[in-house]
């Protein structure tokens, strides 16, 4: 997100209206390391930290949700076993937050994340809504389709963006395109590879709701360096089915949710996705990960190459329709 501004994944639905509007103790969380605490010299650790005294009242129990989840620890844990940070990143859920701050946001030195309850509130009021006025698709754990089950995989997803941008900022990883596209794409590749496809179907029905609630796109939409949200959405769907076209496309494609015509080129798209970040992460594996990073790479390394394959000769045929129909 453009640090300048302060905005997040959600801040421009937010901006038009799409979400409805301790001193002494601390609760933190720093994995099975929290003695490490980073020289900026590849031993930076995640922390999850509660500002319990920071948090109002009002925003206490979706706090107690996301805590009994888990979903912030689980994605911290999971970088603190793999990448050798430079420097520590403190995940600090509280609503002491920096001026203009409304929703979970990075700080340009990738060295903090805000989460603030408040954010979290209204993220649980959209997916409370989701939950009432959604069908829940058949991929979705029928458990976790309500506000709370909603709220909480989203929150995995939009906090694998946030680390997306702290990735980028602190490894400085080269981009070549936009930052906002890299941090949904980490999103994608962490929860995908490793919680599967709820945070994604989460994040697109929330996100979906977002969109609709908008209205007609604006000049700040089509200008934000965020994509237009609708289009994040189908973004979501396509990594998720390209990761297991033979799992997903009945569920996915056959259901309604994805269009054909952009599922044709999601198992190339998520295998470019795959090895990218697979590929940037690699000169930080941590060393008792190594060898497990090195491999995924390279099977994502052959994936991309078949995959490529495949598309070249997927597209002929659908040349070839197009041109007589």
């Amino acid at each position: 997100m453009p640090s300048s501004r302060g905005r997040s994944i959600v801040a421009r639905a937010a901006a038009a209206g799409a979400l409805l509007a301790v001193g002494l103790a601390v609760v933190s969380w720093t994995g099975s390391d929290s003695k490490d605490e980073g020289d900026g010299q590849g031993e930076g650790k995640v922390t999850i930290v509660y500002e319990d005294d920071e948090i109002k009242p009002q925003g206490r129990r979706i706090v107690d949700v996301i805590r009994k989840s888990r979903v912030l620890e689980q994605t911290a844990d999971w970088i603190n076993g793999s990448v050798a940070l430079p420097h520590d990143l403190v995940v600090k859920v509280t609503d002491k937050v920096p001026p203009g701050v409304t929703d979970a946001v990075t700080q340009p030195d990738g060295r903090t994340i805000y989460v603030p309850p408040a954010f979290l509130t209204r993220l649980q009021g959209v997916a409370g809504e989701v939950a009432k006025t959604v069908k829940r698709p058949a991929l979705f754990p029928a458990d976790k389709f309500n506000a709370d089950g909603l709220a909480a995989l989203s929150t995995r997803f939009i906090f694998g963006h946030e680390l997306g941008h702290a990735l980028q900022r602190q490894l400085q990883l080269p981009n070549l395109g936009l930052e906002e596209d890299a941090a949904d794409g980490f999103a994608s590749f962490h929860t995908v590879n490793e919680a599967g496809p709820a945070p994604s179907l989460a994040g697109a029905m929330i996100f979906d709701a977002l969109a609709r609630k908008e209205g007609k796109l604006t000049l700040e939409g089509l200008s934000s360096d965020h994509p237009v949200t609708q289009q994040r959405v189908f973004n979501f769907l396509c990594y998720l089915h390209g990761s297991d076209p033979k799992k997903f496309d009945g569920p996915l494609v056959g259901a309604g949710y994805l269009p054909k015509s952009r599922a044709a080129f999601c198992p190339q798209a998520w295998a470019m996705l795959d090895h990218g970040w697979w590929t940037q992460l690699g000169p930080h594996f941590r060393e008792a990960f190594k060898a497990q990073g090195d491999s995924s790479q390279e099977k994502a390394r052959a994936r991309l190459i078949a995959e490529t394959k495949a598309l070249a000769e997927k597209l002929d045929e659908i040349r070839t329709r197009e041109a007589h129909p």
